[in-house]
């Protein structure tokens, strides 16, 4: 099965709905769109040639195939993209927005005029200087290419350093180690994921990681590249000396792309500014995804959940269709070894910790003074991620010593 419909090469002859970005975000929008009834000229703007795919089998499945190709992770069948009727501009950039004109100029020099515009550009991976870009021997994961370059280098790989203890450098290091590469992870940080999990969270997957043979240097300082007679890639950092590695992969969060946004001067803080329906600083223009803050949180929020169901919400405001507004908690997923790990809500500061251990199922929820849910992150045990939900909803009084009880059933507090 081909990985990409088939191209529309015929400009649209009226200006409809505009969506920048063919990633997740911006499918389901596209999709949403169509369902409730649009039948506009729908164009969709992307820097790439696949239609719209998932992301997080990127750093999971895809990496661990055995197979000479896996075939994408999409969003959608083959079928259903083509009978959403898109107006393909890929592979092609979408370089100025003029929002007086409601334009779009393209690097291709066409002038996209549009009713309705949808901003969904994601991240591009963050890496330390131009050092690293360019080095044969380094790589980023954010795309498709990326994620078979990197299966077919891991393929021929002995010796992995990860830059960066983050979830993305995790997820791959849990899978190098599961095709017997010997992995070394480099965090600048004093703790794995410090920015979005508490001490208690971060020493658990310190210690996964160990118990799978992963060499850890946290707060390790500044992290060097250099390169040995042979190509490989020499890595040091403030606590180790330099050591060659086969393979390097820079895992220290991505640069949002708001250029765009920033240029055609729409309110910006983290990100763009959007309210609950999606809908930025000016009537015409939406955003959904990594590049829109969250209308409550007021932080850009990278996680599957995030992407699809406000990027749904966004596409129904556009139409004034069953628009309630985006409500949801923080929530994401990652997959690592034999341990999947949910995190529900945002850490933040004068919570304490209560830890519930239940065979292979171990809680950390985190209280406020007033001992309602703050943020909980669940090892194996998606239903507590379920009840968590409902707490944060009724902001919820929780016993700790219930809580911590693995006798105590959980399910009588929902």
């Amino acid at each position: 099965m081909s990985q990409v419909s088939p191209l529309a090469v015929t400009p649209p002859t009226e200006a409809g709905i505009v969506i920048i970005g063919g990633g997740q975000a911006g499918g389901w929008a596209a999709k949403t769109l169509r369902d409730k009834g649009y039948s506009g000229v729908l164009t969709v703007v992307s820097d790439e040639s696949y239609d719209f795919y998932e992301r997080p089998p990127l750093s999971k499945a895809v990496l661990l195939d055995e197979g000479e190709s896996v075939g994408l992770s999409r969003l959608f069948s083959a079928d259903v993209v083509a009978g959403l009727d898109i107006s393909w501009r890929r592979p092609i950039r979408a370089e100025r927005i003029l929002p007086d004109e409601q334009i779009v100029l393209l690097n291709s020099g066409e002038r996209l005029a549009y009713s309705q515009l949808l901003i969904a550009t994601g991240g591009t991976p963050r890496v330390p200087d131009s050092k690293w870009t360019n080095h044969p021997s380094v790589l980023t994961l954010r795309s498709w290419d990326n994620a078979i370059a990197l299966k077919k280098r891991l393929r021929q790989c002995k010796t992995l350093a990860i830059v960066g203890g983050g979830w993305i450098g995790l997820e791959i290091a849990a899978s190098a180690r599961k095709l017997g590469v010997e992995v070394t992870v480099f965090e600048r940080q004093d703790v794995l994921c410090q920015r979005s999990v508490g001490l208690e969270v971060s020493q658990a997957l310190l210690k996964l990681h160990q118990s799978n043979g992963v060499q850890v240097h946290c707060a390790c300082g500044d992290i060097t590249l250099g390169e040995d007679k042979q190509g490989n890639a020499l890595i040091g950092s403030g606590v180790t000396a330099e050591q060659a590695f086969d393979l390097a992969v820079v895992g220290i969060g991505v640069e949002l792309n708001l250029s765009l946004a920033r240029d055609a001067g729409l309110a910006m803080t983290s990100g763009i500014v959007v309210d609950a329906n999606g809908r930025t600083s000016h009537p015409a223009i939406f955003a959904a995804g990594d590049v829109a803050c969250h209308p409550h949180l007021g932080l850009c929020i990278q996680s599957w959940a995030y992407a699809q169901n406000q990027s749904i919400v966004a596409a129904c405001s556009m139409l004034n269709t069953e628009a309630e507004g985006y409500d949801e908690p923080a929530w994401l997923w990652s997959d690592q070894y034999d341990a999947n790990i949910q995190i529900l809500g945002i850490p933040a500061a004068g919570t304490h910790c209560v830890e519930r251990v239940d065979g292979a199922s171990h809680l950390f929820i985190y209280l406020n003074a007033d001992n309602q849910l703050v943020q909980m992150v669940a090892f194996n045990d998606g239903r507590a991620i379920k009840l968590g939900k409902r707490w944060l909803a009724a902001n919820r009084t929780l016993d700790p010593a219930q809580l911590s009880d693995p006798g105590f059933s959980l399910m009588t507090l929902r």
